[in-house]
């Protein structure tokens, strides 16, 4: 094969100004396998050139032959194909001829593991030109195996755990060893939903199933391999069930695990649920904000100006994590494809146990607690008797569950419980929980926050005002209880203010809205209405302020509704 194909052939895979590149137009597989546009990978790349350069004297990541780089779940390999272009360009000074620098680019520099058969096939493609390194169509040249650097063989899960019985074998007859409710020990699979024959995938990904990573890679890639750079965008939860609000998150098992192989550097486009909430994600959420190493943090609140049409609530973030760094991270906000916010922070304040969102967001809870003080000098947050979250109760306050359907119709001395839909009706010996809040004045609100997760947003449901001899279902928490009827409904008006909203959505980071959230929120004197007007006034808000409350925070229908 001539060079003059050869360089052709590169040259046409490599070039930039093509109209529309095919991976903006691909949809979507599955959850676990969403795409990242090639507009956000360039992003990633620029941010880490950036750092780059900053621990290297002003040197430039693509000019140097020996940098390796690992997508560890490629998908569509737009990270995979996006470096190779700029090292391409990188090297041309210090490697002349085309065909050998691409060769040593794709050979030496760039790897990944793909996480299906198809993405790998669809990932080789987009690097190599070539589902097979080793055809005819492939820009690599020295290859010796089929796969070349994008490594993909089936993994199986390893289960673990449950209840081992006996049974009777209705064929044979003869006693046989069961195993029920057995998660895979690597990433908590259940084996119900992902012990499948080997005509379905099975999502156990390799880079995740192993307890010595340094010791797979080696064995996948035939070498001790020290990678400078890992990056990539990888699944971001096992969906068994859990029909996406509620499924077991392992994206933060990717983070960690990347981390365990010591790289330069480290980025990955991840949920920004991790900020404040999350199944299961105390610890990485510690790890994230205490161990120092995040230079970066890019947020995306709306996860539409990442991903559209992928329903992700809470928005979705990419991190630069820099081995060895220590100190304030750079948290850029980022609206409708715009950097609109910038600023040099500590990622977490202290007092807090979790990342506030917004850097303006910073600054209005300052100008709260310089009114409202602070239990300790220095820290951000609330005195712990001044904080709505008091009145908001725990998951569930009168521990009935949402399929609670009581009676339709009222009688004498019994209950009126709120429910979704609607309400119901049940004698008081059927509400287990929640004695004085059922004999008070309080609010209901849904635990779920309402509509999309476009911005800008409700936050909040409408409150229900209920009197004496209410209750409701798991759908709603209690806030209360209150003195009398007029002060319910000053705190529902409270409630509808978008400064009250904006307040709750520092800490809000998916679709539940439960006590924890309140606890930015100001309590007030409910002897009086208050509006944003008064509310501005008394925490000195500037129309600054205001405006970026109102980019976030949508007016409410129902605001004066109480009254």
């Amino acid at each position: 094969m001539s060079g003059t194909m050869i360089a052709g052939k590169a040259s046409f895979a490599l070039r930039v100004g093509h109209n529309p590149d095919v991976l903006t137009c691909i949809a979507n597989l599955s959850n676990d396998e969403v795409f990242t546009p090639p507009e956000l990978a360039n992003q990633m790349l620029d941010a880490l050139e950036r750092a780059w350069a900053d621990r290297n004297g002003g040197a430039t990541v693509w000019a140097d032959p020996s940098v390796t780089f690992l997508d560890p779940f490629t998908k569509s390999g737009v990270f995979l194909r996006e470096i190779t272009k700029r090292l391409v360009d990188g090297l041309a000074d210090q490697i002349p001829d085309l065909e050998e620098r691409v060769d040593h680019i794709l050979t030496r520099q760039v790897f990944g593991i793909g996480i299906t058969q198809l993405t790998a096939l669809l990932a080789r493609r987009s690097v190599y030109c070539s589902k097979d390194a080793t055809g005819e169509h492939s820009i690599a040249t020295s290859f010796d195996r089929d796969w070349g650097n994008i490594w993909f063989e089936r993994t199986e899960h390893t289960w673990a755990g449950g209840r081992r019985s006996f049974a009777v074998d209705s064929l044979t007859g003869e006693e046989v060893v069961v195993f029920s409710n057995r998660r895979c020990r690597f990433c908590g699979a259940a084996e119900t939903d992902y012990g499948r024959d080997e005509s379905l995938e099975s999502h156990a990904y390799a880079f995740i199933h192993t307890d010595n990573i340094k010791a797979r890679i080696a064995e996948l890639f035939g070498a001790d391999m020290q990678f400078d750079v890992i990056i990539g965008n990888p699944p971001y939860q096992l969906d068994d069930g859990g029909n996406g609000a509620s499924a077991a998150p392992i994206y933060d098992r990717f983070v960690d695990q990347a981390k365990t192989l010591d790289p330069r550097l480290l980025t990955m486009v991840i949920p920004a649920r991790w900020y404040a909430g999350g199944k299961g994600l105390n610890d990485f959420r510690e790890s994230m904000l205490h161990s120092g190493g995040i230079r970066a943090l890019h947020d995306f609140p709306d996860t539409n100006d990442v991903f559209p049409g992928v329903n992700n609530r809470g928005g979705i973030c990419y991190f630069l994590w820099e081995n060895g760094f220590r100190g304030d991270a750079t948290v850029v906000t980022h609206e409708k494809g715009v950097a609109t916010s910038i600023a040099s922070r500590p990622l977490i304040e202290p007092g807090h146990d979790a990342f506030l969102r917004f850097n303006e967001g910073v600054r209005i809870l300052r100008k709260v607690i310089a009114v409202e003080g602070s239990d300790v000098t220095g820290h951000l947050t609330l005195p712990t008797d001044r904080r709505f979250s008091n009145l908001v109760s725990s998951r569930n306050p009168f521990g009935l569950p949402t399929s609670f359907k009581g009676e339709g119709r009222p009688r004498g001395g019994g209950v009126t419980v709120y429910r979704n839909g609607g309400v119901c009706f049940a004698s008081p010996n059927e509400v287990p929980l929640g004695g004085e809040l059922i004999d008070s004045w309080k609010l209901f609100v849904s635990r779920a926050s309402p509509g999309s997760d476009d911005y800008p947003h409700l936050v909040l449901s409408k409150p229900i005002v209920a009197g004496p001899g209410s209750a409701a279902t798991d759908t709603y928490v209690a806030v209360g209880p209150f003195a009398d009827e007029n002060a319910a409904r000053a705190a529902a008006e409270y409630m509808s203010t978008t400064f009250f909203r904006f307040m709750v959505s520092l800490l809000r980071v998916s679709i539940n809205v439960t006590r924890g959230v309140y606890q930015f929120v100001p309590l007030q004197d409910f002897s009086q209405i208050l509006t944003d007007e008064d509310l501005a006034t008394k925490y000195g808000l500037t129309a600054e302020d205001q405006a970026f409350v109102a980019r976030f925070v949508k007016p409410v229908a129902w605001a004066g509704a109480f009254k």
